[in-house]
């Protein structure tokens, strides 16, 4: 069922002027875990600073910009059902960051994640509006597909910004991550992101500086990927 659902995405989202796809079928591991494997996983991550497959979510403690992200359950394209839903979540997502947030840095909506940059004086209180967003989302999608009592996602989760290094990598991570996952070829052609806006407003050279001097190196490895 997906999978035909998928494609009919895809197959609408390849209207849209620059759009590759070469993305397979997700392939989700971590149920497939022994639970010692899972342990290992979890201990492997933590001690590259990887989130946890769901970390706890901590007080700002004097920070106050932040990376958060959240996935669909097991990696599945419930936001992608349509270009459609697509145009509506990116939309009531934004709105939920513009009530919960000071500022919002960069931001950008796939088929099965989202991630955006923000400043955020109460990062608990975010976290907890996208906590209901998510349930009011799932609960409309779930009706819409006659699916009720799907889980649709993963809680969010945020990482503090360490240093203006971090913060620049970062705005160029969440930017990039269209093309990283093979949807387009370039920023401007993924119409759910902030990425078109933020280069009609930074001079070229100084976009071409911040990409050079911040560049995505592993930033990001195994943090969305559906493997784990």
């Amino acid at each position: 069922m997906e999978f035909r659902t998928r494609n009919r995405v895809n197959a609408e989202l390849q209207t849209r002027p620059g759009y590759t796809s070469s993305m397979s079928q997700p392939e989700y591991l971590w149920r497939r875990l022994t639970p010692e494997q899972r342990g290992e996983l979890l201990a492997w991550r933590k001690e590259r600073r990887y989130p946890w497959h769901s970390p706890p979510h901590l007080p700002n403690y004097g920070h106050l910009r932040f990376h958060v992200t959240a996935a669909c359950f097991e990696h599945r394209h419930y936001i992608g059902h349509s270009a459609a839903r697509m145009d509506a979540f990116a939309r009531d997502l934004l709105a939920v960051f513009a009530a919960q947030a000071g500022r919002m840095f960069a931001w950008c909506v796939l088929p099965n994640h989202y991630h955006a940059l923000v400043e955020a004086p109460d990062v608990l209180g975010l976290l907890r509006e996208l906590g209901r967003f998510h349930g009011r989302t799932s609960h409309a999608w779930n009706g819409e597909e006659n699916s009720r009592g799907r889980k649709v996602f993963f809680r969010a989760a945020e990482r503090a910004m360490r240093s203006e290094r971090h913060f620049w990598a970062t705005l160029n991570y969440v930017h990039h991550n269209p093309v990283h996952h093979g949807y387009v070829e370039r920023w401007t052609d993924w119409q759910w992101s902030s990425a078109p806006e933020y280069l009609a407003q930074t001079n070229p050279e100084e976009a071409k500086r911040i990409w050079r001097e911040y560049p995505l190196g592993d930033y990001g490895n195994g943090w969305d990927d559906a493997g784990i």
